[in-house]
C-alpha cells in the first residue's frame, strides 16, 4: 500500500470488503430457491437483518459521495491532488503537555504546545485574527471538507461577527472559534490585570456572539509570560496552542531544525488578502494543501485531540 494513506482508508477498505459480502448474500438469496429444511427468520429477525445490510450500504454510498465530490473540489480549486483523508479521532485524547523551553515557573498553569502527540500522519490547520472576511474561503474549506480553527480578535472581527457565525456553521461538524484577545496586546508587556481584561475580555466576546466560551487561546505572536497564562487559567482556557509552522500564499515558514512536517503538527496562518502578502486566502489554503497532501498528510480537527 502506497505510502500516506492511512487507517481510515483501511477502515473503509473493511467496510467496502463487508458491504460487498452483504450484496452477494443478497443476491444470492434472491436468485435461488430457499432451503426447504432450514427454518425461514422471523419477520422481526428478517426486517433487522435488511437495517443492518441497508445502514451499511448508506454509509458506503455516503462515503463514495464524499470521496468523488471532494476530487472534484480539488480540481475546481486548483489544487495538485485531493486532500486526504484525515483518520477517525481517538477514543481518548492524548494528554497534552508543555512543550520542553516553553515552560513558566508557575504549577498547574495550561499547556503551551506546537505539536500534539499522536503518530497518525495528521496535522492541524489554524487561522489567527479575523482581518480578511473572504467569503470564497469559506466556500472553498466546505467543498473540499478540510476542517480548521480559528483564534479571533475582536478589534478585527466586530465590524462583521455574521461571517464568523457563518464560519462556525459552515461545515457538518462545525468550525470551532477560539480566543486571540480583544485587541491583539503585545501580552508580557501589560501588567496582570491588563492581561486578563485582554483575555478575559474575548472569551465573553466569543460566548455571547458565538454561544460557547472557548478552551483554547492564542497569546498575539506567540509571546507570553506566566501572568499569561495565570489570567488564560482563570478565564477558563485549559490549553495554548502554538504552532511549528507557518502558512503563506507564497511559501512556507518552518519553527524546526529540518523545515519538515511532523505527526501533530499545528500549522498557523492569518486571515489576509492581497493588501498585506502575496495572495488571497484561497491562494494561501492552495499552497499549504499542496504542501501538506505532497508530505502524505492529512488535516484533522484540532478540537478531536485537544
Amino acid at each position: 500500500m502506497a505510502k500516506g494513506v492511512h487507517g481510515s482508508s483501511r477502515a473503509l477498505g473493511a467496510v467496502l470488503v463487508v458491504a460487498a459480502l452483504v450484496s452477494a448474500a443478497t443476491a444470492c438469496s434472491d436468485g435461488t430457491e430457499p432451503d426447504r429444511g432450514a427454518p425461514a427468520p422471523a419477520a422481526g429477525q428478517q426486517a433487522r437483518g435488511q437495517g443492518a445490510a441497508g445502514a451499511l450500504n448508506a454509509y458506503v454510498d455516503k462515503v463514495r459521495k464524499q470521496r468523488a465530490a471532494r476530487v472534484l473540489a480539488a480540481k475546481k480549486w486548483g489544487l495538485a491532488k485531493p486532500p486526504l483523508e484525515a483518520p477517525a479521532p481517538p477514543a481518548v485524547k492524548p494528554k497534552i503537555t508543555t512543550r520542553k523551553g516553553f515552560e513558566t515557573d508557575g504549577e498547574g498553569l495550561p499547556p503551551v504546545f506546537t505539536t500534539v502527540p499522536t503518530k497518525q500522519k495528521i496535522v492541524f490547520l489554524t487561522i489567527d485574527d479575523g482581518a480578511e472576511k473572504d467569503p470564497e474561503l469559506l466556500r472553498m474549506m466546505k467543498e473540499l471538507r478540510i476542517p480548521f480553527s480559528a483564534f479571533l480578535s475582536d478589534y478585527v472581527v466586530k465590524d462583521d461577527y455574521g461571517y464568523f457565525s457563518r464560519m462556525q456553521k459552515s461545515q457538518e461538524a462545525g468550525i470551532s472559534l477560539h480566543n486571540h484577545t480583544l485587541n491583539h496586546r503585545y501580552l508580557p508587556g501589560l501588567s496582570y490585570s491588563r492581561q486578563k481584561r485582554e483575555i478575559c475580555g474575548m472569551q465573553d466576546v466569543i460566548e455571547k456572539r458565538f454561544g460557547k466560551r472557548p478552551p483554547l487561546f492564542r497569546p498575539p505572536y506567540g509571546n507570553y509570560n506566566e501572568d499569561t497564562l495565570r489570567a488564560a487559567k482563570t478565564c477558563g482556557v485549559k490549553a495554548v496552542p502554538l504552532w511549528a509552522s507557518e502558512a503563506f500564499p507564497d511559501h512556507m515558514e518552518w519553527r524546526e531544525w529540518d523545515r519538515d512536517l511532523h505527526p501533530g503538527d499545528i500549522v498557523l496562518t492569518h486571515f489576509r488578502g492581497k493588501e498585506d502578502w502575496k495572495g488571497t486566502m484561497p491562494d494561501m489554503i492552495r499552497r499549504v494543501m499542496n504542501v501538506i497532501t505532497a508530505k502524505g498528510y492529512a488535516v484533522a480537527k484540532l478540537e478531536d485531540y485537544v
